[in-house]
């Protein structure tokens, strides 16, 4: 990554390798709240110079470490400051709404030393969509800035009416300030060996609202507790296979540092750095990915998207009553109605994976009473999809854009062109996509049977019913003989669009396809013109949109992949499973700390390395909780609060010999399994239930013949 990143909760800082914010760097650099940028310019200098970069590391989301040095220094012979003389290091974290930033500086040179140390600030409060070049309009002024002893604040007035300010405060308070460009400077004395601390403190407030100062040791040992209380609450797990190891702690980690609680509970955002803010289907497909780690992600998810489901018909924002939200966003433009994410509701999947989450949420938790308590959400969601998420009637869920500045694409592939017709053409709305009708098929079938245990028999058969009959229709309309595969979608005609695509991909988890076509899906997914070798493309490579540079029609994302491996796994199909986990595993590796970016180029692994995607979000939310569900694959887990009951299939990868699970929240507590590798025969795995507080028993389900490697 060329850039560095530390988010807690609602506040992020995003600043080039040394830890500066440029002015006027075109990545955006800065630090951002509620949409806004609070900080667009940060540099230090030592004797007004660039210091030189030493190492810079993003290993830790929630705390960064970066050191630098001074340049030589020499005015007309004289010698001003010798090179790499005083060692720089910068260390900063958030915490509380608040950003701490400490700059330790210490003396190599034999003999004492003075130089002046020096920190520029400002804040231009730009909105996150002026940043991003996607949206523009009237917007408000600088107030003007106040400088007092040891601090200084940054006043804005918005055209939506919110005074915003960028207060800063510094320890010791002895320094110097130029008024014109904000400079705050320091004259530092050391002797050699000797060392002296700088801390900045910068707070966002909103409306007269924001973060108190704490003593940064006491803010910073705060910050480790909680991320220690996170990984003592998700589950462990260890192998030995290091690589899988690493990739499945960094995605851990990832989601931690994306955890954002907007008063409903802890729920993970899409990614960063654009996506810092509650989304509908990220949210909701990471959360699902997070059930094995820590299933109150979910709740927290399910909470904050019942908090702001539609109300009423507005075409403005896409919203009709029932449906769960795509987007919300706090800044200028649209608290001054510029733009209709407020929420904005323009998405077709969120609402069936809200039902879908909800329902698996309860196999894993046997937490029923959440399910009563959002039943008046859950009862919207399904009078949505029957009203106004199938307005013609056909017995589909299509999607339409009716605002002026909303998606036209309303699917997870939501760029312009990736709906795109064999002749090339786009497909027009209103667009009925494969994936959405696997998952409301999904979801009615998984909520029925819970629906029944209310004592809601009647509300059950009918979901069994519209499944059904769903299913019939689906089967007759998206099918493609001569590619034996499912189209992507029907347009507005009712015409497949024959386009060869990982989407069909997410229906093997749902049970909509007929076993037989569920098998040569599963095949074509890890065939050569779908599987380069690091994962499933988003398109094959025969389609006539294919393009392995394109964000969506030919790139690997890793969500992607693990929607259609939980598919595969549950399907049986451990060989095609085994293929897609080995090549995200093969990519990790070419990524900074084994992290798998939001997506990448659809290049064969013939090139040697995965080639990046140049503007992937990096830790991104759905791709962190990628290898959450390589360990539900390799233990077939599958739990059912109904029956009371988990059943385990055991598929361990080429190479791993043990897995060993630990904490696994289920039911009413958490398992304790190990599984080994026996080296063939009838039982090719042992499997130890180490631990078992669930409530729930253990089914250990043998494996097919011929599959383990």
């Amino acid at each position: 990554m060329d850039y560095r990143i530390i988010k807690e909760n609602d506040l992020f800082l995003y600043t080039d390798k040394d830890g500066d914010i440029p002015q006027g760097h075109p990545s955006g650099f800065g630090l951002y709240t509620k949409d806004t940028r609070f900080l667009s310019r940060l540099e230090i200098a030592i004797n007004g110079q660039k210091p030189v970069l030493l190492s810079s590391a993003a290993d830790a989301n929630y705390i960064s470490v970066i050191r630098l040095t001074n340049p030589h220094m020499e005015r007309s012979g004289e010698l001003i400051l010798w090179r790499e003389s005083v060692e720089i290091e910068r260390t900063r974290f958030i915490y509380e709404g608040g950003l701490y930033e400490t700059f330790h500086l210490t003396s190599y040179y034999p003999k004492p030393i003075e130089f002046d140390f020096s920190v520029l600030a400002d804040a231009d409060f730009a909105d996150m969509f002026t940043v991003r070049g996607f949206q523009h309009g009237e917007t408000g002024h600088k107030t003007g800035t106040q400088r007092q002893s040891g601090g200084l604040t940054i006043g804005y007035a918005g055209a939506d009416h919110v005074a915003r300010e960028t207060r800063i405060a510094w320890q010791p308070q002895e320094s110097f300030i130029d008024e014109v460009t904000n400079t705050v400077g320091f004259r530092v004395r050391l002797d050699h060996r000797e060392s002296r601390e700088i801390t900045f403190f910068v707070a966002p407030f909103v409306n007269g609202e924001g973060p108190r100062f704490y003593d940064p040791q006491v803010a910073k040992a705060k910050l480790e507790a909680s991320y220690a209380g996170w990984n003592a609450g998700s589950t462990a797990v260890r192998s030995d296979n290091a690589a899988f190891d690493k990739l499945f702690h960094r995605g851990v980690q990832d989601l931690r540092v994306l955890l954002t609680d907007v008063g409903y509970g802890p729920f993970p955002v899409a990614g960063l750095p654009w996506y810092s803010v509650p989304f509908g289907r990220d949210s909701l497909i990471a959360a699902l990915q997070m059930l094995s780690l820590n299933p109150e992600a979910a709740k927290g998810t399910l909470l904050t998207m019942a908090a702001y489901q539609g109300q009423r018909e507005d075409p403005w924002r896409d919203e009709t009553p029932g449906k769960i939200m795509h987007e919300i966003r706090y800044g200028e433009l649209a608290g001054a109605g510029m733009v209709p994410f407020t929420p904005y509701y323009g998405t077709i999947d969120a609402t069936p994976l809200f039902l879908l989450l909800a329902a698996e949420y309860y196999h894993w938790t046997s937490d029923l009473a959440l399910i009563e308590q959002l039943m008046p959400n859950l009862e919207a969601a399904l009078a949505w999809i029957e009203r106004y998420g199938d307005r013609d009637g056909d017995g589909f869920v299509e999607y339409f854009q009716e605002s002026s500045k909303g998606i036209a694409n309303q699917g997870w592939k939501d760029s312009a062109d990736s709906v795109v017709h064999r002749s090339g053409d786009y497909g027009q709305a209103p667009i009925a996509l494969v994936e959405v009708q696997g998952y409301v098929y999904q979801a009615k079938t998984r909520l029925a049977p819970i629906f029944r245990t209310l004592g809601r028999s009647g509300d059950a058969d009918r979901l069994e019913h519209e499944a059904a009959v769903l299913r019939e229709r689906f089967e007759q309309a998206f099918w493609m003989e001569d590619e034996q595969y499912y189209a992507i979608a029907l347009d507005r005609d009712k015409r497949q669009v024959q386009s060869v695509t990982s989407n069909t991909g997410h229906i093997l988890m749902s049970g909509i396809a007929s076993p037989e076509r569920a098998r040569a899906v599963a095949s074509r997914l890890v065939a050569d013109d779908m599987f380069g070798g690091y994962g499933i493309r988003t398109m094959s490579t025969g389609s006539s949109g294919y393009n392995p540079m394109s964000y969506h029609n030919g790139s690997v994302w890793p969500h992607d992949n693990s929607l259609c491996l939980l598919g595969l796994s549950l399907g049986g199909f451990e060989a095609e499973a085994l293929k897609v986990m080995q090549g995200l595993l093969k990519a990790a590796e070419g990524f900074e700390y084994a992290r798998l970016p939001e997506l990448f180029c659809g290049y064969t692994e013939e090139l040697g390395y995965p080639v990046p995607y140049p503007v992937a979000c990096s830790p991104q939310a759905w791709a962190a909780g990628t290898p959450l569900t390589f360990v539900q694959t390799m233990l077939g887990l599958r739990p059912n609060a109904l029956t009371a009951t988990v059943e385990l299939r055991p598929l361990l990868l080429p190479g791993m010999n043990e897995l060993e699970v630990a904490n696994l929240r289920i039911g009413q507590g958490t398992l304790h399994v190990r599984v080994r590798r026996n080296g063939g025969g009838d039982a090719p795995y042992q499997v130890d239930i180490l631990e078992n507080h669930t409530g729930y028993q253990v089914l250990i389900q043998p494996l097919e013949e011929g599959v383990v490697q």
